[in-house]
């Protein structure tokens, strides 16, 4: 496989997205602030559009069942005077589960014509910012003593928030196997020891 090398140091990008999102606790809920901008790095005399889109779009979700209850789009940069009229189409993500089937219904929703492909990227990209938040505030419970471990209240036994998430929460997967040799997540060195570090501390080989 043929490596990509790095650009030059000091090259100037011709194109920047930026993506940024950030998770706050609200009463039981989790309010998810998303923002994208794009930019032109070389547009710096005025000569050519500097920045392209800033879009924000903040989601309110439901800490019970990671169902988004409320849902705001605004555009603050857009190339073309009718853009924010899709804007309201966007509280459609009412009533949607981050969880499993997520990205396929926001892109039925919203994809193409149907939206904005920028408000519907950050919508895309939400689901995994949910599940990384809802994994900090069990940290944060974690930090004050409030809590074991990041399992504490999914039953000892699973994480649900991260089941099938990627291939080492996979069912039956590396996870799934620290798990039932002993580990618990948020509490030891991070990253976590490999799967054989846990294997053999009770002497499997």
């Amino acid at each position: 496989m043929t490596e990509v090398p790095r650009p030059e140091a000091g090259s100037i990008p011709l194109h920047r997205r930026l993506i940024d999102y950030q998770a706050y606790a609200v009463e039981d809920d989790l309010v998810v602030v998303g923002r994208l901008t794009d930019s032109r790095p070389w547009a710096v005399d005025g000569g050519a559009v500097a920045t392209v889109h800033d879009l924000e779009l903040r989601v309110r979700v439901r800490n019970a069942d990671l169902t988004i209850v409320a849902a705001t789009a605004d555009m603050f940069v857009y190339p073309h005077e009718e853009c924010p009229m899709i804007e309201a189409a966007f509280a459609g993500l009412v009533g949607l589960s981050v969880v499993r089937g997520y990205t396929r219904e926001v892109q039925k929703r919203f994809g193409g014509p149907r939206g904005c492909t920028h408000l519907e990227h950050l919508a895309r990209s939400l689901g995994p910012v949910v599940i990384q938040a809802v994994t900090s505030g069990r940290a944060l419970s974690v930090s004050r003593g409030e809590s074991e471990d990041l399992l504490a209240g999914a039953g000892g036994t699973g994480s649900p928030w991260a089941r099938d998430s990627c291939h080492i929460w996979a069912e039956g997967s590396i996870a799934d196997q620290k798990l039932a040799a002993g580990w618990r997540p948020g509490t030891g060195p991070y990253p976590a020891p490999a799967l054989v570090t846990f294997l053999n501390r009770d002497g499997v080989s």
